[in-house]
């Protein structure tokens, strides 16, 4: 496994109820110093006076940066599950094989014992090999498209794209 990114460290741990704690103490131990409300302060000068404009900036560009590493861990999620899922449709597509190979087993055996009957004529479909490219095709007529993607450019199962 991939060691974990820097971007999901700094929202893991911007995301707790100890960064928000130590901002609301920050942000009170600032408002105090420079408003001048604790005794014993008054002897310091306001490095940044009401209306804190020196706060709202350092306020703003951590705003800007958490943002921006939230949207990287977001990418990386969304990469991360887009993968996931690619291998869950490959698995199933090797398991819809093997049932299909593992039907035809049974409906040989069946009818070498000569007891296929209704059974076996049931549903000859579950014996036949399922057709991808067209599953695929009608998947892409049910389903809306994706968004900020052109019709032709939505990938397909097996990771073809369609005509």
């Amino acid at each position: 496994m991939r060691p974990t990114s820097r971007g999901s460290r700094v929202t893991r741990a911007a995301g707790t109820a100890t960064f928000a704690i130590a901002h609301l103490v920050w942000f009170t131990v600032w408002i105090v110093v420079n408003s001048k409300w604790a005794r014993g302060i008054e002897r310091f000068d306001p490095f940044d006076p009401f209306p804190f404009n020196l706060l709202t900036m350092v306020v703003s560009l951590e705003a800007i940066f958490l943002s921006i590493w939230i949207l990287i861990s977001q990418n990386q999620m969304t990469r991360q599950a887009e993968r996931r899922a690619h291998l869950d449709l490959q698995i199933n597509l090797l398991a819809e094989q093997e049932s299909t190979a593992t039907l035809r087993i049974v409906h040989d055996i069946a009818e070498h014992l000569g007891i296929g009957g209704r059974a076996s004529r049931r549903d000859p479909a579950l014996v036949e090999e399922t057709d991808i490219e067209h599953l695929a095709s009608r998947m892409d007529e049910a389903l809306p498209d994706a968004p900020g993607t052109v019709p032709s450019e939505q990938p397909r199962p097996g990771g073809m794209a369609s005509p």
